[in-house]
């Protein structure tokens, strides 16, 4: 079973909850960003996760760039 290459991995520490930022290599060379969030529950981690492909970077960035200009 292949696992997706992992280029580039950033941890995000923040209080109860923990963020990892993962660029990937799929297997026919597409890249996607995996961005999981992990925290602990009554002793349990709890993790959720959204997939971006590389088609709609640009645009997450755009909006991500624009919603920093507003903080």
């Amino acid at each position: 079973m292949f696992e997706d290459k992992i280029l580039v991995s950033e941890k995000v520490p923040a209080g109860k909850r923990t963020y990892f930022i993962d660029l990937k290599e799929t297997k026919q060379g597409d890249k996607l960003l995996k961005i999981t969030e992990s925290k602990k529950n009554e002793g349990d981690f709890i993790r959720h996760s959204i997939l971006i492909y590389e088609e709609d970077f640009e645009k997450i960035f755009e909006a991500l760039a624009k919603i920093k200009e507003r903080l």
